[in-house]
């Protein structure tokens, strides 16, 4: 199969396009056929080498966690899906920038996405409401979203929306009518940002999600006042010095379930920033390394 491979960690240099073995699904996986790959901060991160202490990979290693494609086999004990169903999933850390990729969760892609938008909705998704899930219930609750428009922030907007939440979300004055189609209230990220949250939320802002590690969480705890109420997907370094909850992304196929019925219902559709085909993994890698994306960056397969 054709695949994006790196055989030493480093910069996007280190990213070739060539041949490299099928992968077989194990127990209860599944192989796809993959359509495209979503791109996620992770992928770079892993590739560069800066978390090798936390997530090392074997070399040479295929960029991207989740994609979208239809199923080519299946695993030992797998009862759920056929081959030819297209579904949207997420396999290890690495593999899923290539033609054929692994999946150990997966979910029935909606008709209502495009290829583009179901292989950026898996990693999203799980991490939005993971996040979201350490919250507790969402109706009727003010909800603030930091780093509300890059791919799991906005997607969380969607998802909480959805559940009924009021939702405040901060970005760039650039996104903030992005922010308003999704169905938050916008606003600007850093200083006073609680004298604007004041004004916007007389009644307070009952929870916060976290998701873009800004250096902000202290001022998130004292807007929420418990930490308790604020969860974070991205700052690790301070949420046990804090006590806010700590998400990581977790496979989990009822999420992606979920965020497949969303689809389907038109409350969930993730948003793409830009598409890259399978040759331009570099520059894939690159954008997503600028970050302040609107929504997801995905690669054609």
């Amino acid at each position: 199969m054709r695949a994006a491979r790196y055989h030493r960690y480093g910069g996007v240099e280190t990213l070739v396009v060539e041949e490299a073995p099928d992968p077989l699904p194990g127990p209860g996986e599944v192989r796809v056929r993959v359509t495209a790959a979503g791109v996620n901060p992770v992928d770079w991160k892993v590739r560069s080498g800066a978390v090798r202490d936390l997530l090392a990979v074997e070399l040479p290693a295929i960029p991207g966690r989740e994609a979208v494609g239809t199923v080519d086999a299946t695993g030992e004990g797998v009862r759920d899906v056929a081959v030819g169903d297209r579904v949207f999933g997420l396999g290890g850390v690495t593999g899923a920038t290539a033609e054929l990729a692994v999946f150990s969760a997966w979910a029935p892609a909606p008709g209502t996405w495009t290829d583009e938008e179901a292989a950026g909705a898996a990693l999203a998704s799980v991490t939005a409401m993971g996040g979201l899930r350490a919250l507790g219930p969402l109706r009727g609750r003010t909800l603030l979203v930091e780093g509300a428009a890059g791919g799991v922030g906005s997607a969380a907007v969607e998802i909480a929306v959805a559940r009924g939440a009021t939702v405040i979300g901060t970005a760039g004055a650039g996104n903030h009518a992005f922010l308003a189609s999704l169905g938050a209230v916008p606003t600007t990220y850093g200083d006073g940002l609680a004298e604007r949250l004041g004004v916007l939320a007389p009644g307070g802002v009952d929870l916060v999600l976290d998701t873009a590690a800004s250096g902000s969480l202290d001022d998130l705890v004292a807007i929420a006042g418990d930490p308790a109420r604020v969860s974070t997907i991205a700052d690790h370094a301070n949420a046990a010095r804090l006590g806010t909850h700590l998400v990581n992304a977790e496979n989990d196929p009822a999420f992606l379930a979920e965020a497949a019925d969303l689809g389907r219902r038109g409350d969930y559709r993730p948003r793409v920033e830009r598409t890259y085909p399978l040759e331009r993994i570099g520059d894939a890698h690159a954008r997503s390394e600028l970050g302040h994306t609107r929504g997801k960056i995905v690669v054609r397969i």
